[in-house]
């Protein structure tokens, strides 16, 4: 059972050693790597914010992502951006598959929804 201590952090509840707290940054992050995993996938999409960190310096691999967590429950919405060629429905259908395997399996927070809205096409060919 997981309960929230504040909006940026879920706390499991723990045993006698303590407790283990989760930013929601970090599962932001397990939803862009999950997603980025899928043939189709090719990047995910953020907002004019977040690009501007990236120019300065400021990494971030869940840009595009927000994740909210209530109770033990997170509710994933992301912006990708999807290479020419692939089926959006069956690609997005698998990313959400993806994703919430990869939440679930790495926290043991359950997934209620993942919501994708696409952003994007990269015409650009890759080899493959």
């Amino acid at each position: 059972m997981a309960k929230e201590t504040d909006k940026s952090t879920v706390t499991l509840q723990g045993d006698a050693f303590g407790e283990v707290r989760i930013a929601d940054d970090v599962v932001a992050n397990i939803a862009a790597l999950a997603a980025v995993e899928v043939d189709g996938v090719a990047a995910t999409a953020g907002n004019i914010t977040k690009e501007l960190m990236n120019k300065v310096g400021m990494k971030t691999i869940g840009k595009g992502v927000r994740v909210e967590v209530i109770e033990s429950a997170v509710s994933v919405d992301i912006a990708l951006i999807m290479e020419y060629g692939y089926n959006i429905p069956t690609t997005c259908k698998s990313v959400q598959e993806r994703i919430k395997a990869a939440i679930e399996n790495m926290t043991g927070l359950e997934v209620s929804d993942v919501n994708i809205r696409i952003a994007g096409i990269n015409m650009e060919k890759q080899d493959r």
